[in-house]
């Protein structure tokens, strides 16, 4: 079972926006083979730094509007969110050590 939350469309805005910590944002779909890849990843990155990130999964399969409204072209996609604005984001999977220094350098 994944220690990673998942938001949608309908909560994204007390989920992400809302937050009052960091979030990085999985944009992901069911037919992606690098974002299941990136889970292991990211669920480690989560471990690590408790409750000073949030690490929360969006399929944009289900829930398209928040993928449309912040563009998001391609997955795997990361965005980072502080302070209810984007700071950041990563597109692609780049590997588990630069994904985990990519999480690590939001806080």
């Amino acid at each position: 079972m994944s220690n990673l939350s998942s938001t949608t469309d309908a909560t994204f805005e007390t989920d992400v926006i809302n937050s009052s910590t960091p979030v990085v944002v999985d944009f992901w779909a069911t037919w992606c083979a690098p974002c299941k890849a990136m889970v292991p990843h990211l669920e480690k990155a989560q471990d690590e730094h408790g409750d000073a990130l949030k690490i929360v999964k969006l399929n944009v399969e289900e829930n398209p509007n928040i993928a449309t409204r912040f563009k998001v072209l391609k997955l795997p996609t990361l965005l980072v969110f502080k302070d209810g604005q984007k700071v950041d984001q990563m597109i692609g999977n780049p590997g588990p050590r630069k994904l985990r220094e990519f999480c690590a350098k939001q806080l």
